[in-house]
């Protein structure tokens, strides 16, 4: 096995794989996505605000009444080109409500929607490259018992031999 394969089978070969696999969703997402026009700048807010009327659609996927007037009221605030996309969306939040915003805060106990899947994911890797250190760990062993697992069979055959003489007539 060579240097590199070792590397990457270690546990700081994971590591750096994790590493870089978060540096680069944070890079990605922080990107800007270049300048927009202004029909795009409008899809993007109301693709943000959930329809007042209807259940689970956006206003940008809506074509019910007050959807109309909520995408209306944007594109005039977009073509004034006075208020940025933020202050679109908290004018419409003071509007409507908080109910209405379908993207959670990225602070207080909104933030937990953004950190719980990384989170997630951050404890579900551990747990693999914890199994997989213990299956390799188990495999050095040659497959061999320990002294734990006689124990345990020996166990299960008494209480087992014990439920068969129970069991009969």
């Amino acid at each position: 096995m060579n240097a590199v394969t070792r590397f990457a089978r270690s546990p700081l070969g994971w590591t750096f794989v994790i590493a870089m696999f978060v540096g680069l969703v944070v890079f990605g997402s922080a990107q800007s996505p270049g300048p927009q026009t202004q029909e795009d700048r409008v899809d993007a807010i109301t693709s943000q605000v959930a329809c007042p009327i209807c259940d689970g659609e956006s206003v940008f996927e809506s074509r019910n009444s007050a959807s109309r007037a909520i995408r209306n009221e944007v594109d005039a605030l977009v073509r004034s080109n006075e208020l940025s996309d933020e202050q679109i969306l908290a004018r419409i939040e003071n509007a409507y409500g908080r109910e209405v915003m379908l993207v959670p805060e990225s602070s207080g106990l909104d933030a937990v929607a953004w950190i719980a899947p990384i989170v997630a994911f951050l404890a579900a890797a551990v747990g693999l490259v914890a199994a997989f250190a213990r299956w390799r760990r188990l495999a050095r062993q040659g497959g061999r018992p320990t002294e734990a697992d006689r124990r345990l069979v020996e166990a299960a055959r008494v209480d087992s031999s014990h439920a068969a003489t129970i069991a009969e007539p």
